[in-house]
C-alpha cells in the first residue's frame, strides 16, 4: 500500500522520505509539506498499539495546519478505526486533502488507484 501512495508522489514530482513509527517525532512533523501515514486496524479495530498508536499519540499536537493522508487495511470489521482515526485527525486541525484509503486484506486494482490518487493529491 505504501509504495502505491509513493507511486502517486513521485508521479506528481514530490520528494519522499520513509520513516518507521519508532523513529518519526514531533519535531518531525515540521520538516513536512505533507505527511503520508499508513498503518493496519488491529485487535479491537484500533490502531497498532505497541509502535504506531504511542508514536501518533505523541506527535497529533504538531499536526494542526499540517496536510495528511491516512491508508491502512484491516481483517475484520468495516472500517470503525479508519473513521475514529480520520475523526482525531480532524480534530486535531490537519488538513484532509483527500479521503483515507483502506481494504480489506490485500489491496485489489481499485485500492492501489485510490492509494496512488491519495499520493497525488498530497504532492
Amino acid at each position: 500500500m505504501a509504495e502505491a501512495v509513493i507511486e502517486g508522489l513521485t508521479a506528481a514530482g514530490a520528494e519522499v522520505s520513509t520513516i518507521a513509527p519508532a523513529d518519526f517525532t514531533a519535531d518531525d512533523v515540521a520538516q513536512f509539506d505533507a505527511i503520508v501515514f499508513g498503518c493496519p486496524a488491529m485487535g479491537a479495530e484500533v490502531l497498532e498499539e505497541t509502535e504506531f498508536d504511542p508514536m501518533f499519540t505523541s506527535i497529533e499536537g504538531a499536526l494542526n495546519g499540517k496536510k495528511i493522508g491516512l491508508f491502512g487495511s484491516y481483517g475484520w470489521g468495516d472500517g470503525e478505526w479508519m473513521r475514529a482515526w480520520e475523526s482525531r485527525c480532524v480534530s486535531d486541525g490537519a488538513v484532509m486533502p483527500a479521503s483515507f484509503v483502506i481494504c480489506q486484506d490485500a489491496p485489489d486494482a481499485e485500492a492501489l488507484e485510490a492509494l496512488k490518487a491519495l499520493g497525488q493529491a498530497l504532492a
